[in-house]
């Protein structure tokens, strides 16, 4: 599942027979709690004890011994946040994090933060300070009488409660629900004190709180209509695919095949497409392709379909008006929110995607008279085919390390890429795995964040995933800088023995500050990072870690790395000359000055 992907309907039926039923006749309100997370399926809550947030682990103690819901202990709070988010977006169920007050609070915010700009469903719990106590100076005050935890969560989240008493808790723990899969999803924030985690309840579970996570497919079958006749009388249309997409991308690709539509992605889209299909031309912003960009500029193209993305900097190529902001633009959309960035659209259609593109088969059912308007499209260049592959100066070329990962991942792999140099290489030079054509819808091979961009998100968000799906390889491809920040959270994976790569280009800097200070003539300074052995540093954490210098040994070491059956780290030492694909950044920040 991707960010704002909407819950799977056979979770939430596999959930219900997973309901704990035979409870206590009196209960904590912190065991109720836990039972409602039970009933939606979810296995996992990711979070750092603390004494604020103890009833709740007291509660998920007492569920591990039932072989309910556990708890699973990161290094750092924002760690637990992106590992429920990797673990939402995998499995399709609630992702939960939880948090002590204090600096537990503010040490999740970055992580709550990324995944409102991402989108990703996330129920955030923290403690609080007891009444009784507000306004005392009590340790670690997280009331409105020392650091309002509540207002630091307002601006990051789609509903911040606190639960003063255990009679509110079911109406705002349904209020939350609602809000984080409303329009658009996103974080949601509960504030709980330890003395109303503790009151006695009558009854651990009195609601179905599945139906309260559910969404109807709704559309507008006018507007759909209007949508058909805009495409049946376009000579050349092409479609964008964006990130939001997760569910209808089948549908999308269906529609492209029948009428012989190319179509580019986002780079967050990247993962829900093939890259050997015939009509994709590539990612089209960020460390994108010139096929993708010519595709949409290309004055034939009388008609741009821009479907699933919120057409942010990352997804527009910076705002490019010649290619996609004009008035060629139909913005398609299941979050009305998205549509205050298309003013300039011809038509924007709301509704579920996935329903919106079935309807769209069934008008196309038989090819349209303009099916073959795109005959030459089979004649222009495979992307793979445009790409530049200089040699290394030294170390390896992160170009061959994508290449790698090209030729040696199975087809189920699943590749995050991390804030910075990583992110780069992956969008631009890392192809799909095997020779398919197509995607089963739920499982992108590639993943990454395209609005926060925290550094350390691939980390904990591929660890997640993992924990939530044992059954398929997570690769994390990040740099130094993310794991000198992040890399703690690597002993969660040896706990669990998750099967994991995690691939670290390790150039010693800060490399997308470093290219970047180069690329705008500005000063050079605060990049450089000390030389570090990751390989003993992953060692010394207990895990299994090679470090690879040149590309023959990192080739010699694959049928080891990718049998193992715990998480392996792969220090990779990489040219640090090598410029990473990111004008398109410089340029906006150039223009900002």
């Amino acid at each position: 599942m991707r960010q704002g992907l909407l819950i799977h309907s056979q979770v939430l039926e596999n959930a219900r027979d997973n309901i704990i039923t035979n409870v206590e006749p009196s209960a904590d309100l912190a065991d109720s709690c836990v039972d409602y997370l039970a009933q939606l399926g979810v296995e996992a809550v990711f979070g750092v004890p603390g004494g604020a947030i103890e009833p709740l682990y007291n509660a998920l103690a007492r569920s591990q011994r039932r072989h309910g819901v556990k708890a699973v202990v990161a290094r750092h709070e924002s760690g637990a946040a992106f590992m429920a988010q990797g673990y939402a977006r995998e499995t399709g169920k609630p992702g939960v994090c939880c948090t002590t007050t204090g600096p537990g609070a503010t040490n999740v915010l970055t992580a709550v933060a990324s995944a409102y700009w991402d989108e990703t469903p996330l129920l955030v719990i923290t403690g609080q300070t007891p009444a009784a106590n507000i306004a005392r100076g009590a340790l670690q005050d997280s009331s409105n009488s020392g650091v309002d935890t509540l207002s630091l969560f307002q601006n990051c989240t789609r509903y911040n409660a606190l639960v003063a008493e255990p009679a509110q808790f079911e109406r705002l723990f349904v209020q939350a629900l609602q809000s984080m899969y409303g329009d658009p999803p996103g974080p949601v924030h509960l504030s709980i004190a330890p003395d109303v985690f503790r009151r006695k309840i009558p009854h651990s579970i009195r609601l179905d709180m599945q139906r309260h996570v559910r969404r109807a497919r709704v559309i507008d079958i006018a507007q759909v209509n209007v949508l058909a006749d805009e495409i049946a009388k376009a000579s050349r249309p092409v479609i964008l695919i964006g990130e939001f997409c997760q569910r209808g991308v089948c549908e999308i690709v269906a529609v492209a095949e029948r009428l012989n539509i190319q179509f580019a992605t986002t780079p967050g889209a990247k993962g829900l497409v093939a890259s050997a299909h015939p009509l994709y031309v590539g990612v089209f912003g960020f460390a994108g392709h010139a096929a993708a960009r010519e595709a949409l500029v290309n004055p034939q193209v009388d008609l741009a379909i821009a479907v699933g993305t919120r057409l942010g900097e990352w997804d527009t190529m910076g705002w490019d008006e010649a290619a996609l902001l004009n008035n060629k633009l139909i913005h398609v959309d299941q979050y009305c929110v998205h549509f205050s960035y298309s003013p300039m659209a011809r038509m924007q259609v709301f509704g579920d995607i996935a329903a919106i593109f079935s309807a769209l088969s069934a008008r196309f059912s038989t090819p349209a008279p303009q099916s073959g308007r795109l005959s030459n499209v089979f004649d222009q260049p495979k992307v793979a085919a445009r790409l530049h592959f200089p040699a290394p100066t030294a170390g390896v070329s992160p170009i061959a390390v994508m290449q790698w990962l090209k030729n040696t991942m199975s087809a189920d792999t699943c590749v995050y890429v991390d804030a910075g140099n990583s992110s780069c290489w992956g969008v631009h030079y890392l192809d799909s795995f095997g020779p398919n054509t197509h995607i089963p819808e739920g499982q992108d091979w590639f993943r990454m964040s395209t609005q926060f961009a925290s550094m350390g998100w691939g980390i904990g968000n591929a660890i997640g995933a993992a924990y939530g799906n044992r059954g398929r390889l997570f690769v994390c491809v990040t740099g130094d800088g993310s794991w000198l920040m992040n890399g703690q959270e690597f002993t969660v994976a040896v706990a669990e023995q998750l099967p994991m790569l995690f691939i670290i280009l390790n150039d010693q800097a800060y490399g997308m500050v470093k290219h970047g200070q180069r690329m705008a003539n500005a000063e050079p300074i605060a990049f450089e990072l000390p030389k570090v052995d990751f390989c003993l540093m992953a060692q010394a954490m207990g895990g299994t870690a090679r470090r690879v210098n040149n590309l023959q040994e990192l080739y010699a070491i694959t049928p080891e790395i990718i049998n193992f059956d715990g998480p392996v780290v792969v220090d990779i030492i990489i040219d640090g000359e090598a410029v990473p694909p990111m004008q398109t950044r410089v340029k906006v920040l150039e223009a900002a000055l």
